[in-house]
């Protein structure tokens, strides 16, 4: 490969996707997450979506205790990862395709808001900063924006599974 073929290679992996993409990528992992659904024996109802450019694919049921067992934060990461690995293995491309399974990112969320309060409150009290504990890129994502929203300033520190957020004030 010569360096123009390398770089090129590069920058295409940086081009965002389009929506065309996206929406094959919720496909995919629509058919993955029914198939593992059907193993597990659990009804569910799957929705699609393209939002900020991410596949979004939710799992919803009726009986909102038949998701429970898959609804805790680490599952769904995990299965989130899974589910990630069938779309690149039969797209090819990298996919940040976000995985809800009974409304586990909205309570994820709230749980992270009462987190980002906490470090504030420690803030309040004259720490210099707070650390939270290492979590999923997209949960710093959503840290950063709560942490904005409250006029503060935050950072990731660390590297894979240790990275985390630091909250300081401007």
């Amino acid at each position: 490969m010569t360096t123009t073929e390398s770089v090129d290679t590069a920058t295409a992996e940086r081009v965002a996707p389009t929506v065309e993409q996206l929406e094959q990528e919720g496909d995919i992992a629509a058919d993955y997450i029914e198939e593992l659904l059907d193993i597990a024996d659990i009804d569910g109802d799957l929705a699609l979506d393209v939002r900020a450019g991410r596949a979004y694919v939710s799992i919803e049921a009726e009986d909102e205790g038949a998701l429970s067992p898959l609804s805790a934060p680490d599952t769904v990461q995990a299965l989130q990862e899974l589910t990630r690995i069938a779309v690149q293995s039969r797209t090819g491309r990298f996919s940040r395709l976000i995985l809800d399974i009974g409304g586990s990112r909205d309570t994820r969320e709230k749980q992270l808001s009462v987190l980002v309060d906490r470090a504030i409150a420690r803030l309040d009290d004259g720490a210099t900063q707070a650390s939270l504990p290492s979590m999923s890129s997209y949960e710093r994502k959503l840290v950063h924006d709560l942490v904005a929203e409250r006029g503060f300033i935050s950072e990731s520190y660390g590297e894979g599974a240790e990275r985390h957020t630091v909250i300081r004030r401007h």
